[in-house]
C-alpha cells in the first residue's frame, strides 16, 4: 500500500493534503526496502527448523513468484507497447534500441543487472529480479549465518548495514553522475540506477533480515516485549520520514532503514497481543493478495491516466483505480497464484518421489 500511494502521488493522481501525509507518500519506495528485509526474515523463519535442499527451495520459490509475475507481464504488455510507441522518455531509449534483450531479461528476472532496462515492461518488476538473486544466494548464506551466535548475528547485521552505507554514502559523497542532490524523479542517471536497482547493493538488506530472523527464532523474549521493538522501530521510521528531505536519497532508498525495519518485523513476529487483529481473515486475504497488488497496481494507474486523463485524479477516479487494482489482485491470487503454486509443487513432489525410487 505504501508503494501504491507513492505511485499515486508521483503519477499525479493524488496531491495535497497535510504535509506529513505528503512526506509519507513521497517515500513510498521504502516499502520495497521493507520487503527485502522481510523476505530474508520470513525465509529464515520458515526454514530454520527443517532441512532443505537448494533445488527444492528454488523450485518452491519459482512456484511462489513466477506464475503471478508472468501474468503481470501479460497484463502490462499493452502499457509497455504504448510506452514504446508514444513516449520519448530518456530512460526508454536503451530499451527501444535493445528491445529483444530487454524483453528476454525481464522475462528471466535478470533486468536489474542492467540499469538502463531495470524499469522496462513493468516498472515495479525490477524488485522481483532482485528477489530472484536473493533466492539464488539463500541456500549459500543460510548455513553461514546459522552458525553465528547471538552476538555474531548482531555482527552480521552491523556488517551488512555498514556495507550498504558505504555503497550508498559513496554515491552521495562522490556524485558519479554529476548531480549533487538526487531524488526519485531522476530516472536516467546510470550510477544512481545501479544504487537503486542492482541486486548486489540490495543484498545487505536481505542479510539483515536473515540475521534478524535467526535472532527471533532463537529469542527467549516474552511476546509482549515485541511492542517495544515495534514502537521503537516505528518511531525511528517516523523520524526518517520527517527528515527525508535532508537525508541523501540514495541512502534512504537503499538500506539506511534496514535495521529499523528488522526491529519492526521482529517485534510483530513475537506476536504480542495487539497483533491478533492482523489475524482477521479478511486482512490475511488482503495480505496474501498483496504480491499481485504490487505487480499490477502501476499498470492500473497508467491505464486510468491514459483512458480518463485528468478525470482519473478525481475522488471517484482514484476510488475506481483502487477498486480495480484490488479486484484484479484478488483474482490473480485466487485464479493464478494459488492453483499454479499447487500444481507446480505437486509436479516437484512427483519428481522427488521418482528420483528417490530410482536412487
Amino acid at each position: 500500500m505504501h508503494v501504491l500511494l507513492f505511485h499515486l502521488q508521483t503519477l499525479g493522481l493524488v496531491s495535497g493534503g497535510p504535509a506529513w501525509l505528503q512526506e509519507i507518500r513521497g517515500v513510498g519506495y521504502l516499502g520495497v526496502s521493507f520487503f527485502f528485509v522481510l523476505s530474508g526474515f520470513i525465509l529464515v523463519y520458515t526454514y530454520a527448523d527443517r532441512p532443505f535442499r537448494a533445488r527444492e527451495f528454488w523450485q518452491a520459490r519459482f512456484a511462489r513468484i513466477y506464475p503471478a509475475y508472468a501474468s503481470s507481464l501479460l497484463i502490462a504488455l499493452p502499457m509497455f507497447l504504448w510506452f514504446l510507441i508514444h513516449l520519448n522518455f530518456p530512460f526508454l531509449a536503451w530499451t527501444k534500441d535493445h528491445l529483444s534483450l530487454a524483453c528476454l531479461m525481464v522475462a528471466t528476472l535478470t533486468q536489474s543487472w542492467v540499469p538502463q532496462i531495470a524499469s522496462a515492461w513493468n516498472p515495479v518488476a525490477w524488485s522481483l529480479a532482485v528477489e530472484a538473486f536473493f533466492y539464488a544466494c539463500f541456500p549459500l548464506l543460510f548455513p553461514m549465518i546459522a552458525k553465528a551466535s547471538r552476538r555474531g548475528l548482531l555482527v552480521w547485521i552491523a556488517a551488512a548495514w555498514t556495507i550498504t552505507l558505504l555503497l550508498t554514502g559513496g554515491y552521495a559523497v562522490f556524485s558519479p553522475d554529476g548531480v549533487a542532490h538526487t531524488n526519485s524523479s531522476y530516472e536516467n542517471l546510470f550510477w544512481l540506477n545501479v544504487v537503486r536497482f542492482n541486486p548486489l547493493v540490495s543484498l545487505p538488506e536481505f542479510v539483515v533480515g536473515m540475521a534478524a530472523g535467526f535472532a527471533c527464532v532463537r529469542s527467549k523474549l516474552a511476546a509482549d516485549s515485541g511492542i517495544w521493538l515495534t514502537v521503537g522501530g516505528m518511531a525511528a521510521f517516523a523520524l526518517a520520514v520527517a527528515l527525508s528531505r535532508q537525508i541523501p536519497y540514495p541512502m534512504l532508498h537503499s538500506g539506511l532503514l534496514a535495521p529499523v525495519f528488522a526491529s519492526i518485523i521482529f517485534g510483530v513476529a513475537l506476536r504480542p497481543r495487539w497483533t491478533r487483529v492482523l489475524e482477521w481473515r479478511w486482512l490475511v486475504l488482503v495480505g496474501e493478495a498483496s504480491y499481485s497488488l504490487y505487480l499490477i497496481h502501476f499498470v492500473v494507474i497508467w491505464a486510468a491516466i491514459v483512458r480518463f486523463g485528468r478525470a482519473a485524479a478525481s475522488p471517484i477516479g482514484i476510488l475506481t483505480v483502487l477498486v480495480v487494482a484490488f479486484t484484479i489482485s484478488m483474482a490473480s491470487y485466487k485464479l493464478i497464484e494459488q492453483p499454479a503454486r499447487r500444481k507446480l509443487r505437486a509436479m516437484n513432489l512427483r519428481q522427488l518421489s521418482t528420483a528417490a525410487a530410482n536412487a
